[in-house]
C-alpha cells in the first residue's frame, strides 16, 4: 500500500486566540481536494502547514512516507510542492523570467526550460504574456502567471488559496480544465474555496473546516 503524499497527525497551531487542530488527515497522491469553511476557520493556516512553510506547535507531518523534521528536510521536500497565495508575489522582470526562475534553481537546462514554460503558459491560456513585464499585468493575469509559475515546476503537490476568487466567467472553465489536466498527470491538488459548487464540478474530496477543526462527517473518508 502506497504512503499518502502528505499525512498529518495531531497537528496543533496557535495564533492568538485561534487554534487549529487536525487529529488525522491524509492526502492520497493524484487526488483533488477542496478545502472549505467560513473565513477564519483555518484554511490558509492549514495550507501553509501543508506547504511546509509554517511549522505547527505540535504534531507530526509525513511527506511521501518520510517524517518532516528539521530545516534541511523541509527545504528538500519543498522542492516537490508549491503554494500559490491569494495575492501572489511576482519577481521584477518578464513573465518568462518569473517562470524560468524555479527551473534554473533546479538545474533544468535552457532548452527544457523553454519547452516547459511554453506548456505551462498554454495550459493557463496566457501564451501571449510570455514576454510581458509583470508591471503591465492585470490582477487576474498576475494570478494566472503565479499559477503557471507553480505548474511549470511539475510539483507532486500543488496548494492553492482561493484560486477562483474574483475571477471572470471566462477564466473559471480554464482553471477547472487545468485541475483536470494536473489530476491526469498524477499531481495532488488542494484548493481552498468559498464556491460551494466547485468541489462537485471537479469531483474533489472535501475537507470542511469549522473553527479550526475538520468536520467529523467529512473527515471519515480522509483519515489515515
Amino acid at each position: 500500500m502506497m504512503s499518502p503524499i502528505l499525512a498529518l497527525e495531531n497537528i496543533d497551531s496557535r495564533k492568538g486566540e485561534f487554534t487549529l487542530r487536525v487529529e488525522r488527515l491524509a492526502l492520497e497522491e493524484g487526488n483533488v481536494y477542496a478545502l472549505t469553511g467560513p473565513n477564519g476557520s483555518g484554511k490558509s493556516t492549514l495550507l501553509r502547514i501543508m506547504a511546509l512553510l509554517e511549522a505547527p506547535a505540535g504534531g507530526t507531518l509525513c511527506y511521501a512516507g518520510a517524517e518532516v523534521s528539521g530545516y534541511s528536510a523541509r527545504r528538500r521536500m519543498r522542492q516537490e510542492l508549491s503554494l500559490v497565495d491569494q495575492a501572489p508575489y511576482l519577481f521584477t522582470g518578464t513573465v518568462h523570467q518569473n517562470l524560468a526562475y524555479g527551473l534554473k534553481l533546479r538545474g533544468v537546462q535552457r532548452h527544457e526550460q523553454r519547452l516547459r514554460i511554453a506548456e505551462a503558459l498554454a495550459l493557463l491560456g496566457i501564451t501571449e504574456l510570455d514576454s510581458r513585464h509583470v508591471s503591465e499585468l492585470s490582477t487576474g493575469e498576475a494570478r494566472r502567471v503565479a499559477l503557471a509559475r507553480a505548474v511549470v515546476l511539475n510539483v507532486r503537490l500543488l496548494l492553492l488559496d482561493e484560486p477562483t476568487a474574483n475571477v471572470d466567467n471566462d477564466s473559471l472553465p480554464k482553471f477547472e480544465a487545468l485541475v483536470q489536466s494536473l489530476r491526469q498527470r498524477g499531481t495532488t491538488v488542494v484548493f481552498a474555496t468559498h464556491d460551494p459548487a466547485l468541489p462537485e464540478r471537479l469531483n474533489a474530496k472535501v475537507i470542511a473546516l469549522n473553527a479550526g477543526r475538520i468536520e467529523p462527517a467529512r473527515a471519515a473518508g480522509l483519515a489515515v
